[in-house]
């Protein structure tokens, strides 16, 4: 694999160790951490064989703050059989178009190399007219890129991605995409995992973080998509990815989940002390 397709990590030992060990210890933490994460190691203990997630909603902070929040929604998932991983986040940088995915080759991070998904990724391109190759788009982001490492703990097989980048986000073009994903998956469902990475509410008070994402997750958890978008705009909620997880919300509803769990929802300020400007970060599956 030439270094050209490689994406190599933007935010290693910014947002998570840039050192194998230090990384691997620090999610055995999250995943053992008894207050904001399971409370221990996967695969899930508990996971029955009939259970079945078709996604997860997962925060994308710095490990220290969201990490544990974010542990509870892969423990969940650690005993699923997905071979493929389609990722959706918000386009934080702007870069490229509305819709980006890519195309081949590979993503790196300290724990090793994960490949594309191309024939996935191709079909859903070929299917959605606005979503289009772009490894530029990808190039600075961490939405997608912090998810990685969580995946390559849980996962002892090996399994491809499709990353999907959003910066059009409004209420037709995730539905749009998320209706895409679900006919292209319809007959790969035990082998393709949604992510929608997103963190919440977005600095304001640890009270008004927590009454405003309540009520916007309650929507989550109903499938309601339209509840979804009436919620952000009336509450203002500064939610990253919202279009993210409308698209999982629609693409899992039209796959067959009928309802949305939340495992665990925490603030910064919850997580570090400091509650006067917070950020939500919600661990979320859909079964």
């Amino acid at each position: 694999m030439s270094n050209r397709n490689r994406r190599s990590p933007a935010v290693a030992g910014v947002f998570y160790p840039s050192k194998k060990d230090e990384l691997y210890h620090l999610l055995e933490h999250s995943f053992k951490d008894e207050r904001f994460g399971p409370g221990e190691i996967p695969p899930d203990k508990s996971q029955t064989s009939t259970k079945k997630i078709f996604g997860i909603v997962s925060p994308h902070a710095g490990y220290i703050y969201s990490g544990s929040v974010a542990a509870n929604a892969y423990y969940k998932i650690s005993t699923t059989g997905f071979n493929s991983v389609i990722m959706l986040g918000p386009n934080h940088y702007g870069i490229g178009p509305g819709l980006a995915t890519s195309k081949d080759g590979e993503w790196e991070t300290p724990l090793g190399f994960v490949g594309v998904d191309s024939d996935l990724a191709n079909s859903i391109s070929e299917d959605v007219e606005m979503l289009d190759f772009d490894e530029l788009a990808h190039s600075r982001d961490h939405c997608l890129e912090v998810q990685l490492p969580f995946l390559q703990y849980i996962k002892t097989t090996q399994f491809k991605i499709a990353p999907i980048i959003m910066i059009r986000q409004d209420i037709e073009t995730a539905s749009n995409l998320g209706n895409s994903i679900a006919r292209v998956t319809r007959t790969r469902t035990n082998e393709v995992m949604l992510i929608a990475s997103s963190d919440f509410t977005h600095y304001e008070s640890n009270e008004d973080a927590h009454r405003k994402d309540s009520e916007l997750i309650d929507s989550i958890l109903s499938l309601d998509i339209s509840a979804f978008y009436d919620t952000l705009e009336r509450l203002n909620v500064t939610a990253c990815g919202f279009g993210a997880i409308a698209a999982v919300m629609t693409s899992v509803k039209a796959l067959g989940a009928t309802r949305g769990q939340l495992l665990r929802y925490a603030t910064s300020g919850d997580i570090r002390g400091d509650k006067t400007s917070v950020v939500g970060y919600a661990s979320i599956i859909f079964t």
